[in-house]
């Protein structure tokens, strides 16, 4: 029921009255409730539908909760009246702008150029007030509309500025045509081809019937418009009859297409029609296969570039590729010109002087010129040049290892000539350096000779410094037997683990008797010394192993060098 009464607390009675009143309604006995409008409301609305919200505070049964009852929101199309003035004032006014007298703005926001006495105090030269309008921008494509307030007119002009400047372009363009014509050179029939370039270019729209026809055509939605594609001329012949052989190329009916060329062995000049594939392997397709390569190949590398999520960033990414890689190529190709020259070039002047030449000149047997003129082949590089007041060049004159002028007998390079002085000080300098080196000979054997050293012979205590035979006359065989027996016991109790316990008081007192080693003692330790790179040491390893394990057969006899470990002493 459209009441506000089921808000208020209603006695038992009350309630018994209402609930008869709606069926009384409902049955058609009762008249049907009016809203504020005046309008009857159905009685068969549910409550939950008819009554109000609380917070609408509606007293009267009504309806209008239910409709539509915000008004809509629209914006009129019209913006800023620009640079429009209300008023003209000619005395400045309180509250006005300092700077200019406008009462249209304040002092911080005036837009004028500062003046170095405002209109306040000068009085003078009152800007007039401009219009203010306060638009309230409601809908969401008016706020962002980037167009409005724009002035189609302004177009017009920008147009009107572009034709007269291509006129202007072609105007010169045919001039300097003109030039070059009257000059030969060009031909006339070029200048005849690029002066008629401009007339015989076709509109764009001429073409439209071939790539693509808008008809209207039956549909899912009711016949709504829909494109039909690849519609031939009625006097062009149709793809199916090229080639009436069955098994020549196929044809779709469905999508009027026939991909392979239907007369691949027909003369080329003389077909009209090479297949779909023809097409579409022409004109921006090569470069379109290039940027998805260069996309998915990049992208394989690690690179955040993707063909369908970001193709401008994919397009941009493909044409710095294309930029950096002309670069190299043409970086590459100047470098090889620049090292081996150009072959097709024409050759230079300092190429032309060292050809061969045809004058004639004839030499004796010595080498002497007879007959002609004798002509010198000169090098590409620069010959002859005298500086820093030289006569003659760098590496005219050679001496000691040493290249120099033959002028001034220097031998530093870029440096000034002095002439026959210069001559004479390097001959001086020559004569005092000999000289110095011979003094400092002369002092070196004169301090060899006062050295306290002169006539030392090196002892036979220094090992290692005396030859191999005199070491041999100076060793006596039986000592070092003994060595070589007193060496093993050494090294057996070495083996064993010598007790500290047994060692003597003095052992390693140092006593120099003790501690002085003979050269029968040295040789031994030489025979004795293990050697790492020696390739039977493991076998002679090997050898004392099984020879220890005997019983006592290697300590009591046999063999050579018996105590010796398998060693000859000679």
């Amino acid at each position: 029921m459209a009441s506000a009464g089921g808000r208020k607390m209603l006695s038992a009675e009350e309630r018994r009255r209402q609930r008869e009143l709606e069926e009384a309604r409902k049955a058609g006995l009762a008249p049907a409730e009016l809203d504020e409008e005046g309008k009857e409301i159905n009685p068969h609305i549910p409550a939950f539908m008819a009554d109000a919200p609380w917070y609408l505070n509606s007293d009267q049964p009504s309806l209008k909760h239910q409709r539509k009852w915000k008004e809509d929101v629209t914006d009129e199309m019209r913006w800023y009246d620009r640079g429009a003035k209300v008023f003209q004032a000619h005395k400045y006014r309180k509250g006005a702008c300092e700077n200019c007298g406008s009462m249209s703005h304040k002092t911080k926001d005036c837009m004028e150029r500062p003046r170095s006495k405002g209109a306040r105090w000068t009085n003078k030269n009152i800007a007039a007030d401009e219009k203010v309008e306060d638009f309230e921008l409601r809908t969401f494509d008016a706020k962002r509309d980037r167009w409005n307030g724009y002035n189609p007119e302004e177009w017009v002009k920008q147009a009107e500025r572009f034709d007269k400047v291509e006129a202007m372009r072609a105007e010169v363009r045919r001039k300097e045509l003109l030039e070059r014509k009257l000059k030969g050179e060009v031909e006339e029939e070029e200048v005849e081809g690029e002066m008629g370039k401009e007339e015989a270019k076709i509109d764009e729209t001429e073409y439209a019937g071939f790539a693509k026809v808008e008809k209207r055509v039956r549909t899912a939605g009711g016949g709504s418009t829909g494109s039909v594609r690849n519609l031939r001329i009625r006097e062009d012949t149709a793809k199916y009859l090229l080639n009436l052989d069955t098994n020549s190329a196929y044809y779709d009916p469905k999508s009027r297409s026939m991909r392979e060329d239907p007369n691949p062995e027909k003369d080329p000049s003389q077909k009209t029609f090479y297949g779909d594939n023809f097409v579409r392997q022409s004109g921006e397709v090569a470069g379109f296969k290039d940027l998805n390569v260069f996309a998915i190949t990049t992208h394989e590398r690690g690179q955040d570039v993707h063909m369908q999520a970001m193709p401008s960033q994919a397009e941009l990414a493909f044409q710095q590729f294309k930029q950096r890689k002309q670069a190299l190529e043409g970086a590459s190709k100047e470098d090889i010109l620049a090292k081996y020259g150009n072959a097709a070039a024409a050759p230079t002047d300092d190429i032309k002087a060292l050809q061969a030449t045809e004058a004639y000149a004839e030499y004796d047997a010595a080498g002497r010129l007879l007959r002609g003129q004798e002509v010198k082949a000169k090098s590409r590089y620069e010959e002859d040049v005298l500086i820093n007041n030289h006569t003659a060049v760098w590496g005219s004159w050679w001496h000691d290892g040493q290249w120099g002028y033959a002028c001034c007998h220097s031998t530093i390079k870029q440096s000034y000539c002095v002439g026959a002085a210069g001559t004479t000080a390097a001959a001086e300098s020559a004569e005092q350096l000999a000289a110095n080196m011979a003094k400092k000979a002369a002092e070196d054997e004169e301090r060899r000779k006062s050295s306290k050293l002169v006539g030392h012979k090196p002892t036979a205590d220094v090992w290692g410094e005396l030859a191999d035979e005199q070491l041999g006359q100076q060793l006596d065989p039986q000592k070092v037997l003994e060595a070589l027996r007193r060496q093993e016991e050494r090294e057996r109790e070495g083996d064993a683990g010598r007790d500290d316990r047994k060692r003597g008081y003095n052992s390693l007192s140092g006593d120099a008797q003790a501690a002085e080693v003979t050269p029968e003692e040295m040789e031994a330790y030489r025979l004795k010394k293990s050697r790492g790179l020696d390739p039977l040491d493991f076998i002679t390893k090997q050898k004392k192993g099984e020879e220890a394990g005997e019983d006592g057969g290697a300590a009591n006899g046999g063999g050579g060098g018996s105590g010796t470990g398998g060693y000859d002493y000679v």
